[in-house]
């Protein structure tokens, strides 16, 4: 099979070319730069799809950059219900939030369109989104038909996300997989959470009790390549473990035990919400109790179903 991959050069996409190519499949990158294996955006503005047989999307600036820091501005915000309120809020940066929303929805666009006007469609077409869409909760459960994505910004951005990648008709099977945080060496969530619990410094987010919908790095590959060599599958998949009920201390103190550290330091709300601004400490603070049902019933077989091996893999 051929297959394009666009944002293939970052954390997931380097681990889905390394298991398509494993199982014998080419993979064509669609990135800013060019370079062997590669066709860049531009290229496919310009010259539409290349022949291939699937295609994926994963392109997207990390929401959770630490590195892009907030900005205090007097904005006049409309609430909810339809009323005005002046206030002082920590907001991040508006062109950070402006790169978050086209690095996904204008990527997404243009392969959707580059899909929708090739002269042979391709026959599966997987966007990576995240469980964003579905709102924070700690005593709902959320399966792939839950109702969700018009509460706040993310979930706002998955459902605009979603939706810029629907191509009209039925010629080429959609799959969308809403991740978890994604756990593996050398990126992801851990590489920024490995040096304060190696110095026994680690410990919860904030009260603990938020649910944390994680995945292992090579089942969220396993997945996506799962979702394009199997013909029955489209639709919704939501990419994360099946074990579900995963708290962010239970996290904590899973990761402490897999380094040999004492992880009992909470990181106390206010820190996290003066690094990243109060809109975005939201996914931090505050989580959803996630199942895979409808991955599961599609047959995929997870790697790492349970925390404490998926940790232990990554440490080791």
């Amino acid at each position: 099979m051929r297959v394009l991959v666009g944002g293939g050069t970052g954390f997931i996409g380097t681990a889905l070319t390394q298991l398509l190519k494993a199982r014998g499949h080419e993979v064509t990158l669609v990135s800013r730069k060019p370079g062997p294996g590669r066709i860049t955006w531009d290229e496919l503005a310009t010259s539409g799809l290349p022949r291939c047989d699937a295609a994926v999307n994963l392109a997207g600036e990390n929401i959770l950059n630490p590195l892009r820091r907030c900005r205090a501005v007097k904005l006049t915000s409309f609430r909810a219900e339809g009323g005005e309120a002046d206030s002082e809020e920590n907001l991040w940066n508006e062109a950070f939030q402006k790169e978050v929303l086209s690095s996904r929805l204008e990527t997404t666009q243009m392969l959707a369109r580059a899909i929708a006007k090739a002269p042979q469609s391709p026959q599966a077409w997987v966007l990576v989104t995240g469980v964003a869409y579905y709102q924070p909760s700690l005593t709902a459960e959320y399966d792939e038909d839950s109702p969700g994505g018009d509460f706040d910004f993310f979930s706002n951005l998955v459902t605009k996300w979603e939706a810029a990648a629907r191509l009209p008709g039925d010629s080429t099977r959609q799959v969308v997989v809403r991740s978890g945080v994604v756990l593996g060496r050398g990126g992801g969530a851990i590489g920024h959470m490995l040096l304060p619990f190696r110095l026994g410094l680690g410990g919860p987010i904030g009260s603990g009790h938020q649910f944390f919908p994680w995945i292992h790095i090579r089942d969220l590959a396993g997945i996506l390549a799962h979702a394009l060599e199997a013909s029955h599958v489209q639709g919704v998949l939501n990419g994360v473990a099946p074990a579900s009920s995963t708290t962010n201390a239970e996290f904590a103190r899973a990761l402490g035990t897999a380094l040999g550290r004492p992880a009992f330091i909470p990181l106390p709300s206010t820190v996290v919400q003066a690094v990243f601004g109060r809109e975005r400490a939201i996914m931090l603070l505050e989580g959803q109790k996630v199942v895979p049902r409808r991955t599961l019933a599609a047959g995929y077989q997870y790697s790492f179903p349970e925390l404490g091996a998926a940790l232990k893999e990554v440490i080791g």
